[in-house]
């Protein structure tokens, strides 16, 4: 199949498009002066933002599929079929004092799957803002705006998380 090959240089860049697309979007979102629709005479940033968060939901959406792909998200998404494991022995670890290990079925995969979670419900309420009747959009303006800051928690947790797994190789 001809696609395989393709899916398999688009799917290791992923994450790193995702990333900095994300950070694009969200370092330049203070300078977006939208409300309801795109105007004719928008600003470059405006214009960046609704094409640039356009690509990056469809780059999120190849990015859910990686991760989701071969039985991976069973990683990602234990508690979709009741399998608390290794996510109960890492809370319990923590209350001990140690901390999880990265991989597995853990805290740790457990909250990069609410990372994805949370990075498809920005790029959708920004689809849907983009897409709305002028009389819903300001309230889908709303919905991103609320998604986005929690998709921005996430990223920290992500990186704060990172440095822990940075330990692993030195531990």
């Amino acid at each position: 199949m001809a696609l395989l090959p393709i899916w398999r240089r688009i799917e290791t860049k992923l994450h790193g498009v995702v990333l900095v697309m994300t950070l694009m979007l969200v370092c330049t979102s203070p300078w977006i002066f939208m409300g309801k629709q795109l105007r004719s005479n928008a600003g470059f940033w405006d214009v960046f933002h609704v094409y640039g968060g356009l690509f990056t939901a469809i780059i999120a959406l190849l990015f859910a599929i990686k991760v989701c792909i071969k039985g991976q998200w069973r990683l990602f998404f234990p508690w979709l079929v009741a399998d608390f494991s290794q996510l109960s022995a890492d809370v319990s670890g923590i209350v001990k004092g140690r901390l999880p290990l990265s991989g597995g079925k853990g805290l740790l995969s457990v909250i990069e799957g609410i990372g994805v979670i949370l990075l498809l419900l920005v790029a959708l309420s920004g689809v849907i803002w983009y897409l709305a009747d002028p009389s819903d959009a300001l309230m889908w303006r709303s919905y991103h705006k609320i998604l986005a800051q929690g998709f921005i928690g996430f990223v920290v947790i992500h990186v704060l998380l990172a440095l822990l797994h940075i330990r692993d190789f030195f531990g």
